[in-house]
């Protein structure tokens, strides 16, 4: 069997999974439970703060046949299908590499089209800062009349780039950077489910490493895993740090909640 990265086998799966965007998941959760559903919503924030593993939650418990309060079962037919990316009805679109009105447009001609086995088609845009003008004036069309069985999820890292006709159709969520604590706590969760040997002064290092993504975070992890026991000289070796004996002394300040000794390593 094929290795699957970490980022992507732990994934969030359900509300409660996604760490450091609590304000976000409270209100969306209120959302499902009371059934006050918009049609469009804006995920703008940093790369690797769970925007885009967010809107895929919400797919699945929109469309949960099971579904317990907010969050979605994860077993019934639907929830699996999204899972797997194998549900028709959640359409997840790159605008980087699909820039053009005629993709947009196509989006527009399939909108009123009924789900084939969902409650709503969703339709995620990742990167939108990245359409076309032309692409922009084709999805406010659609985004000023929706099909009530019609969600779009509309995801990017530079929301200062999106038409502020698109802005003010969208109910909007800021995601935050992931305190470097709650990335060394989910750290702390995966290695040790993983069975991997580590030093709480690795995670820390590759917890701040990772400047408030989850992502980048797990990424770093999986390398430090292939060097065998996750060290200090193992975090030192992904990063491609050349001085091992000062972030040895780094760690150790860390560790030790020595601020001042690690503002010392720092000069």
């Amino acid at each position: 069997m094929a290795y699957r990265a970490l980022y992507r086998t732990w994934r969030p799966r359900r509300f409660a999974d996604v760490v450091g965007q609590e304000p976000i998941t409270r209100v969306l959760s209120g959302e499902i439970e009371s059934g006050k559903i918009a049609h469009a919503y804006l995920f703008s924030g940093p790369r690797g703060t769970g925007k885009t593993s967010l809107a895929k939650i919400f797919a699945r418990a929109v469309n949960c046949q099971n579904r317990q309060g907010a969050e979605p079962c994860g077993e019934c037919e639907s929830c699996r299908a999204i899972a797997e990316d194998g549900s028709v009805d959640i359409v997840e679109i790159d605008a980087a590499s699909n820039t053009g009105v005629d993709n947009i447009r196509d989006i527009r001609d399939r909108v009123n089209l009924l789900p084939a086995f969902c409650a709503y088609k969703v339709y995620i845009i990742d990167e939108v800062h990245m359409l076309s003008k032309g692409a922009f004036n084709a999805l406010l069309k659609t985004l000023e009349e929706p099909p009530s069985h019609v969600i779009f999820i509309l995801a990017t890292t530079a929301p200062h780039k999106l038409p502020a006709t698109i802005l003010s159709r969208c109910q909007r969520f800021d995601f935050q950077r992931i305190p470097a604590s709650a990335i060394q706590r989910r750290l702390a969760e995966v290695a040790q489910a993983e069975g991997f040997v580590y030093e709480d002064s690795a995670l820390k290092i590759i917890a701040r490493a990772a400047e408030g993504g989850m992502r980048d975070a797990l990424s770093i992890l999986d390398q430090c895993a292939a060097f065998g026991a996750i060290t200090a000289a193992s975090v030192a070796a992904a990063l491609g740090s050349g001085d091992m004996r000062l972030l040895y002394n780094l760690a150790a300040h860390i560790s030790a909640y020595d601020e001042k000794g690690a503002l010392t390593c720092l000069k």
